[in-house]
């Protein structure tokens, strides 16, 4: 299990915010990459308090980055424009028509919404992407089919998110990436989370998403997984589909300095508090060994 130092009771039942500061504070200083998937951002009052735990970091000393994704979103944008949606591999096929509607999308409607969520909680947040500054320089993914406008991470620039953190506010980051010729290209959430994690040198990367972790075959949350644990998983079949993905994305993170990345279930209120602050923790936890 995780080791978490914190009695919930003392968090989630103290009459006052300042009593429970002190478990809190432990981690003053740090940046947390939150993603908020597309499909746990699809519930009002969890969108009221995703926003509130955000703001509650803030104030606490944490530095939060969210990272947002919008699939759902995106696919019913193209539905209404009566554009149809390919995937590969969990991947949309991005052509130029697409590429326009993910924008629009994720830059404007969904960054701009998370913004006003973390403002109406009393914070103050900046809708960025990752075009912003030149934040994430991308690279067209290559594979056996041509999935378009689609790329990864090749560079990150963490200046914008440093200025914007620095200034007490909190970057909101859609995830579109740009390429060293302009070119505009639609990035995979968790992956370009897992990017920014390691370019901040954080030490906590989130995925939050519709599923509470990562389930053993007898459908148990596993609390605490290592690379070798996961390799081991996915050779026996207990890990598969699109989990195998968001677990790559935790490996990498961990392997390229964050202290530890976790999977939740964006859907249970304040499960990053949970997560965080309290023995039992929340989701699986992903670790170096």
């Amino acid at each position: 299990m995780t080791d978490h130092s914190v009695d919930p009771a003392l968090l989630f039942k103290a009459e006052t915010l300042a009593e429970a500061l002190p478990y809190m504070q432990r981690y003053a200083g740090s940046t947390f990459v939150v993603k908020y998937g597309g499909h746990a951002m699809g519930d009002a009052e969890a969108a009221e308090d995703f926003a509130e735990d955000i703001v509650l970091l803030k104030a606490v000393g944490i530095n939060p980055i969210v990272v947002h994704g919008g699939g759902p979103q995106i696919g019913a944008a193209l539905k209404a424009q009566g554009i149809e949606s390919r995937f590969v591999d969990g991947l949309r096929v991005t052509d130029a028509a697409t590429m326009k509607v993910a924008e629009m999308v994720l830059s404007g409607a969904i960054n701009k919404e998370i913004v006003s969520w973390i403002a109406a909680e009393g914070g103050r947040a900046v809708g960025i992407s990752g075009k912003d500054g030149r934040l994430v320089t991308a690279t067209k993914v290559q594979g056996a089919q041509d999935l378009g406008f689609v790329g990864e991470p090749d560079d990150v620039d963490t200046r914008i998110l440093d200025t914007i953190s620095k200034a007490g506010m909190i970057p909101v980051v859609a995830p579109i990436g740009v390429g060293t010729d302009g070119q505009t290209y639609n990035i995979n959430a968790d992956t370009m989370a897992g990017a920014l994690a390691i370019a901040t040198g954080a030490e906590r990367l989130f995925l939050l998403t519709d599923v509470p972790g990562v389930l053993d075959k007898s459908k148990r949350l596993l609390s605490d997984l290592t690379p070798a644990d996961i390799a081991g998983l996915q050779t026996d079949g207990t890990i598969h589909g699109g989990m195998i993905p968001k677990l790559q994305t935790c490996i990498d993170a961990v392997e390229g300095g964050v202290d530890a990345a976790v999977i939740l279930d964006g859907r249970v209120p304040h499960a990053m508090l949970i997560e965080i602050f309290t023995r039992q923790g929340a989701g699986t936890l992903v670790r170096r060994a």
